[in-house]
């Protein structure tokens, strides 16, 4: 918990909600966080920022509507798509609360878990994660979600834990930590667990999306996928020598093979050129791949030494300032966030 209280006493909870064409959910989202933290109220000052990543249909016109009705309501509106974890960046380089409570937007996460996640951070836990203990999904993502944690155990220099997502609670200084992690390619989830401080899960059921289509098709939950394993791993470097040397040794024993027919059995010998022309282009395709992991880690490097913002913002509406359109603060400007 913060060390930081507010004059009055009463501390402040905000609650971070990334969107993305989630027209659909925004109202009955909004409806039900509001009657959620009605029991927290009496004890803490709620607020809502929701970031608008681009959104092509008319979400940014129900988040108006929402801070229209609601000033506790901030709408970041970025520039463009930037994707789901640097929506979630701006939102808590935005943030001014002792705790922050990140999660999605379609209703997949139930927002009554948030008051758990909250008796958990006045325990003194400084992060407290949601772990699905069962989810309504396909069976083809329930097994790839299951096999990416799987291998993300096996190769990651740190601890993620299991069934995991965004949704969960950080403390203001988890928050002032993250806040200096500038790469590009985020895994915010794997940031989190490396950061350290006292951590603990709360298990829940995730439900169905409301309405809408998820924003993490194949494409891009391969994309996402390989965030979180270059970004905390060198597995793919180490297996890339290790292949080469079963290649060398498996050549070796060829030619121990191929030299023993000449002496022994000459007579056994049939050219093979088809053999050879097989196995070169075997080996230029494990030479491609060795060169693709390669060029992933050093086109890491290179986004990252270019050093551009993480995303850029078009306006923020602060419902506690007005109505009028507003800037973000000077050290928040397009991403760039100094401490």
């Amino acid at each position: 918990m913060t060390d930081d209280p507010r004059a009055d006493g009463r501390r402040t909870i905000t609650y971070v909600f990334p969107i993305y064409n989630e027209a659909g959910n925004i109202d009955l989202l909004h409806r039900t966080v509001t009657e959620v933290t009605n029991a927290l109220t009496d004890r803490y000052d709620v607020t809502f920022i929701y970031v608008d990543d681009g959104s092509k249909d008319d979400s940014l016109a129900h988040l108006h509507a929402v801070a229209d009705a609601d000033p506790r309501v901030t709408v970041i509106e970025l520039a463009r798509n930037f994707g789901h974890q640097m929506a979630v960046t701006a939102g808590l380089d935005a943030a001014d609360a002792d705790a922050v409570i990140i999660m999605d937007s379609d209703m997949q996460d139930p927002p009554r878990v948030s008051l758990e996640l909250v008796e958990k951070w006045e325990q003194g836990y400084e992060v407290v994660y949601a772990q699905r203990r069962s989810r309504q999904d396909s069976p083809f993502k329930k097994f790839t979600a299951s096999a990416f944690y799987w291998f993300l155990r096996k190769v990651a220099s740190i601890d993620i834990p299991p069934n995991t997502g965004d949704f969960r609670l950080v403390d203001r200084k988890v928050v002032d930590e993250l806040r200096r992690f500038r790469e590009r390619d985020r895994f915010l989830r794997g940031l989190v667990s490396s950061i350290g401080f006292r951590q603990t899960g709360v298990l829940f059921d995730r439900d169905e999306r409301h309405a809408g289509v998820t924003g993490y098709p194949l494409s891009k939950m391969l994309r996402f996928a390989a965030d979180g394993i270059l970004g905390f791993s060198v597995a793919p470097l180490r297996l890339i020598s290790r292949m080469g040397y079963l290649i060398s040794f498996l050549s070796f024993l060829g030619i121990l093979y191929v030299a023993g027919v000449k002496l022994f059995a000459p007579e056994t010998a049939v050219p093979g050129w088809a053999f050879i022309t097989v196995g070169m282009f075997f080996l230029g395709g494990i030479q491609i791949s060795m060169l693709g992991v390669l060029g992933s880690y050093i086109g890491r490097t290179y986004a990252q030494s270019q050093g551009r913002p993480l995303y850029t913002v078009n306006s923020v509406r602060t419902g506690l300032r007005g109505p009028a359109r507003t800037r973000l603060p000077e050290n928040l400007v397009h991403g760039s966030y100094v401490p």
